[in-house]
């Protein structure tokens, strides 16, 4: 048996590869879904045969830890709503309006800010609800990351991690904890991987991204956010796509990492050939459940990684 621990973003698909690789191989995989700080924490404690996180650690930390890194599929992490009043899927929100309501200077749904991005739609007078992440979190890193490059404010106040000191709102568990926060709390909105806002039915809020466009959470603009992402294996694949340049990019789009202990090679051997079977045979999988699967050109990069790293 394989274990492996971290990422709550990746864990419906991770699951999926496993019973997958487990039909075909016999070999189980054990994939814990504890989030991102959880998953660097054991990886570096060496508890776990992987790591997994959603924020990509910098070459130095790797360096530290004598820990190797590599992506493993993209995703996008969006804002969720449940605003009863307003349609399905509706809202428009941009960088400086979610900020200003995670900071909680923007406390009701019908504030000027909002209403002049939804000029069609008719906006409560209720309190706004801000559902975040409580445990150490690659998803909270991608999110405050993107918050972080469109507003000063809270790249000043707040800043970017797996953790952050929030500033208002409740605090729930995993993407499962947000979603299910979210689902029950009418006027709130919290933030989660897409496949967790997918699965439980929530209403997704479209952004103005970095080129001025209006675009909605999907495959497409995930894709073209990966797109312009420079995966490097010199730097051990670290790299940010928040708020990638595309015309139609999704402004919270993210890889996520796997995370493995320099100095077992055994162990990591028996790690990638999961991987590389899941390049190789789970692609179809992935989109299923709202991933984008790696472009080819960055699975080869992987694969040469491996090469180098792991004899």
């Amino acid at each position: 048996m394989i274990n492996g621990a971290g990422a709550t973003f990746p864990y419906p698909l991770y699951s999926s590869w496993a019973s997958g690789y487990y039909k075909a191989t016999g070999i189980k995989i054990n994939y814990q879904s504890i989030g991102s700080g959880g998953g660097i924490r054991q990886i570096t404690e060496r508890t776990v045969h992987f790591g997994a996180s959603d924020m990509a650690l910098k070459p130095e930390e790797l360096e530290k830890s004598q820990l190797l890194q590599f992506p493993a599929v993209i995703g996008g992490v969006v804002p969720v709503v449940n605003i009863p009043e307003i349609p399905f899927n509706a809202l428009v929100l941009d960088g400086n309006t979610m900020c200003e309501i995670f900071l909680g200077e923007i406390k009701q749904w019908n504030d000027p800010k909002i209403k002049a991005l939804n000029p069609d739609i008719h906006m409560p007078a209720k309190p706004i609800t801000v559902v975040y992440r409580s445990d150490g979190s690659g998803t909270t890193a991608i999110f405050t990351h993107y918050l972080s490059g469109t507003c000063k404010k809270w790249a000043d106040n707040v800043g970017y991690g797996t953790a952050v000191k929030w500033r208002t709102g409740l605090g729930g568990k995993g993407n499962e904890g947000v979603a299910n926060y979210v689902k029950r709390t009418s006027y709130s909105i919290g933030y989660v991987e897409f496949a967790y806002a997918k699965q439980n039915k929530l209403s997704t809020v479209k952004l103005k991204n970095s080129a001025g466009q209006i675009v909605a959470p999907d495959f497409e603009s995930f894709a073209e956010a990966a797109a312009t992402a420079e995966l490097d294996p010199k730097k051990h694949f670290y790299a940010w796509m928040t708020n990638a340049p595309g015309k139609k990019a999704w402004p919270i789009t993210g890889a996520t990492y796997i995370l493995l202990a320099k100095e077992k090679t055994d162990v990591n051997k028996s790690v990638i050939k999961f991987f590389d079977w899941a390049f190789t045979n789970g692609d179809e999988t992935a989109k299923k459940l709202d991933y984008v699967p790696l472009p080819k050109s960055v699975k080869d990069k992987v694969r040469n990684y491996w090469k180098t790293y792991i004899k």
